[in-house]
């Protein structure tokens, strides 16, 4: 089992339980949206959907799933591929440079997005 310092959680299971629990999350979010959007919503209901501080929260709940859910997702891949014994010495620097790049990206989309959903 690798452990590392970038894992999200302290163990496999606490990874697969974010994994499962932040995919249960978009679906419900993605699900509604897709609902609103079939029953013929037009502009000014859909912005004053956005405008409720439930609809806000329930974004920005959708929003941390995702950016969780991609983690766990990218540091297993970045673990499984981007390794020593693959690439040799650079292996491991890296991956160290991938799941941070990716963590940048991750944070500045998260702080975006926050943005965005409380900004009116």
């Amino acid at each position: 089992m690798v452990t590392s310092v970038t894992s999200f959680g302290r163990s496999g299971l606490y990874d697969w339980f974010v994994q499962r629990a932040s995919a249960v999350i978009l679906l419900t979010y993605f699900l509604f949206l897709g609902w609103t959007l079939v029953s013929g919503v037009d502009y000014s209901a859909w912005k004053a959907l956005f405008q409720q501080t439930w609809m806000r929260v329930f974004s920005l709940l959708a929003l941390i799933s995702l950016c969780a859910h991609a983690w766990v997702g990218l540091w297993t891949v970045f673990t499984d591929y981007l390794t020593q014994r693959l690439l040799g010495a650079p292996g491991s620097v890296l991956r160290l440079s991938a799941e941070a790049i990716s963590a940048l990206i991750m944070f500045t989309y998260l702080i975006w997005g926050i943005q965005i959903l409380w900004s009116s």
